[in-house]
Parts: C-alpha cells; sequence; structure tokens
C-alpha cells in the first residue's frame, strides 16, 4: 500500500476504521525510511530507528481495541532530535561520535509527555552536530555520526538549522511529526526550508530537562508538522508543567490549542510587517509580498512598515552569551548523564582532535575550542549580558513594536531567501547581516515564533512567519492556520537533484 501524508485526524480515523493499526503504519515508515531516507536519494534525517517501536506499536493497539485510545496522538508514529533524551535502547549523541554509547536512563520530560500521549518513538532524527556549536564553518544537516542530512526538495540544497533531520523526515513522510530543539533558528528555518510548519514556543511551556541545550535564556522544543492543526495537537501534549526546569510557571493552565483553530482568526487581527527583515532576495521578498496581501483579504489589518529589532543571527551579544552558557549546558548534561563516554568539554575536544579523520573531515571545532577557552564570567556578568539580550530584541525590539503600533503580531519572512547549496569546503552562508530572515528577535527575547509554508522560490520553499509577546501561541497557531486554510501552499517534495536550469 502507498503511503499517504496522513494528518494525525486522518490517521485515528484510519485507525478506527481498521484501515491501518499503528504496527501497520510504522513498518510503512520504517520501509520508506530504508528506501529514500537510508538508499535512494539518501536525505539521511534519520539517525537512528527504534528497535522497539514495532512492539510499542502492538501494545498501543491492543490498548487501542480494548479500551479506547488516549487521545489524538495514540498510536502515531513520531521522531525525536538526537539532542533529546530518550529512555529506552536508543542513544543520545548530538549527533557526535564521540557520544556512541550514551543511554539516557529516562525519557526527557517532553518525550515522556508524548508517550503519555500515546505516541510512538519510531526513532531519533539527525542534526547539526552539537546543535551547529562545534565550528564557525559548519554545515547545516551534517553529522560526523549520522554524515549529511538533504533537502528533499532539491537535494543538494541545504536543510538548514540544527533540527535539520527533524524537519526533512517530516517533509518526506518520514513519520506523522517530529520534536526539534532551537536556541535561535533551529526550529524555524528548517521548517520554512523543508516546508514545513514549526513553532519556536516561548520559553517556559516546554520543558528542558534531559536535553542538550546551548544557553537556557532561548533553549526550547518545538513540535514539527504538515499542517498547523497537527501542530496545535503536538503543542497540547508537550506542556505538562516539570519542576525540574526553572524556566516553567507553576500557575499556568494548561491549553488546548485545536481551540485556536478558526479559518476566520485573522479578521481584526493587526499585523505589524517587519521590513528590515526584507531585501536579502527578490524571490523571496516577492513571495511575502503576496503572502500580505492574502493576510489583508483574510481580514487582517496590515501595518506596513513596523521595525521590530536590529538584532540579527548569532550577533553580539548572543554570540558572546552562547559561549559562557554553552560550557555550562555541556558541562551539566556530561555531570548529569553518567554513562556518558564523554564526562566534560575538554574531554569532547580531545576526543575529536584524536579522531579528527572522522569527526571532523570537513569543519573543526573553532567554537567549542573557544567555549572551553574563554575564562568564565561572574553570575552578575553573566546576568548583564543576558538582560542586554532581552534589551535589544523585547524593550527596543519587539515590546517596542508592538506596544507603538498596538500589534496581535509581527510577521516576516522567516528566512530572507531560499535554501543555498549544501557546501562541505566553506560551509554554510548565514552571515546574519545579509542572509535576512526573522528567527533572533524572537529566540533572543524566548517569545513564541511560528513559520507556515507560504509557497515557493523554483521549487524551493519559503516559509510566513509570525511572532508576538510570552505566551501568544494560541494567537499565532489562529493566524497560521487561517492562512494555511486559505492558500494550501505546502509543496511535496520530489527529490530533485538541483534547481532546473
Amino acid at each position: 500500500m502507498d503511503l499517504p501524508e496522513l494528518t494525525i485526524a486522518e490517521a485515528q480515523v484510519a485507525f478506527a476504521r481498521g484501515e491501518w493499526t499503528s504496527v501497520r503504519l510504522c513498518e510503512a515508515y520504517l520501509q520508506r525510511i530504508g528506501a529514500i531516507d537510508q538508499a535512494g536519494p539518501m536525505l539521511r534525517s534519520v539517525i537512528e530507528v527504534n528497535p522497539d517501536a514495532l512492539e510499542i506499536a502492538a501494545r498501543l493497539d491492543a490498548e487501542r481495541t480494548h479500551q479506547g485510545p488516549r487521545g489524538p496522538l495514540h498510536g502515531v508514529p513520531v521522531l525525536i532530535k538526537d539532542s533529546i533524551d530518550t529512555g529506552d535502547r536508543m542513544m543520545t549523541t548530538g549527533g557526535s561520535l564521540a557520544m556512541v554509547g550514551n543511554m539516557a536512563l529516562e525519557d526527557a520530560h517532553a518525550v515522556r509527555l508524548l508517550r503519555d500521549a500515546g505516541v510512538v518513538v519510531l526513532g531519533k532524527a539527525n542534526l547539526s552536530e552539537w546543535s551547529y556549536m562545534r565550528s564557525t564553518r559548519a554545515v547545516c544537516g551534517w553529522s560526523s555520526r549520522g554524515g549529511q542530512t538533504r533537502n528533499p526538495h532539491v537535494l543538494d540544497r541545504s536543510p538548514l538549522g540544527s533540527s535539520a533531520g527533524s524537519a526533512v523526515a517530516v517533509a518526506a513522510n518520514l513519520c506523522v511529526a517530529s520534536l526539534g530543539a532551537e536556541v535561535d533558528g533551529s526550529i524555524s528555518r528548517p521548517a520554512s526550508s523543508n516546508g514545513i510548519v514549526g513553532i519556536k514556543p516561548t520559553v517556559g511551556l516546554i520543558s528542558r530537562s534531559g536535553v542538550m541545550g546551548v544557553s537556557p535564556p532561548q533553549d526550547t522544543l518545538g513540535p514539527m508538522t504538515r499542517t498547523v492543526e497537527d501542530l496545535a495537537i503536538v503543542l497540547t501534549a508537550l506542556t505538562g508543567y516539570d519542576p525540574r526546569d526553572p524556566a516553567m510557571a507553576t500557575d499556568r493552565p494548561a491549553a488546548d490549542y485545536r481551540a485556536a483553530l478558526n479559518p476566520h482568526a485573522l479578521r481584526g487581527a493587526r499585523l505589524g510587517v517587519a521590513r528590515e527583515r526584507f531585501g536579502a532576495h527578490y524571490g523571496t521578498d516577492a513571495l511575502i509580498e503576496r503572502a500580505i496581501g492574502t493576510l489583508a483579504t483574510l481580514g487582517a489589518k496590515i501595518v506596513d512598515p513596523v521595525h521590530s529589532s536590529d538584532v540579527t543571527l548569532f550577533m553580539d551579544p548572543e554570540a558572546e552569551m552562547f559561549v559562557h552558557d554553552m560550557k555550562i549546558a555541556l558541562n551539566g548534561y556530561f555531570a548529569a548523564h553518567p554513562g556518558s563516554p564523554i564526562r566534560s568539554l575538554d574531554q569532547l575536544i580531545r576526543y575529536n582532535e584524536d579522531h579528527a579523520d572522522t569527526v571532523m573531515p570537513y569543519f573543526r571545532q573553532e567554537f567549542l575550542v573557544r567555549v572551553a577557552t574563554t575564562p568564565p564570567l561572574s553570575d552578575s556578568a553573566l546576568a548583564d549580558l543576558r538582560a542586554e539580550c532581552r534589551r535589544l530584541s523585547c524593550t527596543e525590539g519587539i515590546d517596542k513594536a508592538m506596544r507603538e503600533h498596538q500589534l496581535d503580531a509581527i510577521i516576516a519572512p522567516t528566512d530572507g531567501m531560499p535554501a543555498f547549496p549544501i557546501d562541505l569546503v566553506d560551509g554554510d552562508r548565514i552571515d546574519g547581516h545579509t542572509f535576512g530572515g526573522c528567527s533572533s528577535p524572537a529566540a533572543m527575547a524566548g517569545y513564541p515564533h511560528l513559520t507556515v509554508p507560504a509557497g515557493d522560490v523554483l521549487g524551493l520553499p519559503v516559509g510566513l512567519s509570525f511572532y508576538a509577546g510570552p505566551y501568544s501561541e494560541a494567537k499565532l497557531i489562529g493566524y497560521a492556520y487561517a492562512f494555511e486554510q486559505a492558500t494550501h501552499a505546502r509543496l511535496t517534495p520530489q527529490f530533485r537533484a538541483t534547481v532546473p536550469a
């Protein structure tokens, strides 16, 4: 049987009718992974499959028969980024050969919530090694353990972002949904370039415990799906409180984000156009101009232009904050995992040097070395650095624009230009001052950022971004859903070798 691009709701209907079981659906996905991820186009988006997936699916099928489904995610196959712990027979390596053999003793809190909701963890998704924080010349989607993840729309183009495998797997129909992680652009950028929906939620909405992080003020997990409705379903399952994460509020009521799925949600919404995020590529700009016209037709009040922030990808002081926070984050992860083959950042750097032929064939570890050798800041100095990031992105950025223009959300092209070619010789072209894109303001602020497919430029997907103040996920989901239902702009990947001449 052909494997359709099932939504979560369609999967549940098919389960109820007996057209599919969770076992048969997992088998079909595993066969497709073998056919196009590990062979054929060689997408390399899946770094490891769960050896227990079919057994778990069989138990969930039996539970459905005898007790009924737990909810909308019962029996649904999901992939997890390989920087997120799974307490099973799969490893958590951050894409690094140095971490092969690292078996977490328990699930990350977010993974446990997904299992409680009835998902089948089908496997782990490839990523940019160490969340793209190993080298100043890194290549998106490449890891020493998993190899180069490829964009399924045009195979010689970058999948972008550190959650590259999570995005590619969803786009290529290797799972129903996936779980990614972001510090700045790691969910939004690959979602945009692979033509799917992704959300970087408010920091503190989803627990980060059991995750290889980079910087606590900005680290977050988020779902990646083919539709906004699926995004709302998975996000709802992920938002349970975890006392181990100090960023989480104890008094936030549970939300069902499906309630925001209103095709008329844009009526009367005041949307500000962040013009400073345009100008990197004429094709992207033209596509987003058409999207703005659609938003207006759907009833939005377009406020154009607004100035939301001057911060750009990995600029100071964000990059400086990463240097200091990453040492704390990595050494903290190693300390919390007594079975890890690597016990410190210094040991990791030595391993990489000792195994350079396999770990560092294309680029080195300049950033890790900088992290390890930079003297630590005092607590007050680090707090000041974090406060400066917030000032630039919030007080003088998103908050100011929202207040001055009385906005409900800000819109922009997710990335300033379509995906660039994979270049293992010179590395990626992601200079924030020229590439454009809008991930940094919301990332540095810790605010939600949702991207939804807006169309394509020569077969390369481009996303439209919505971002706003903290805990505005429901509002953004509503706006994205209304846009999606009016446009149906998502492309099905064609696995073309290159952009046609």
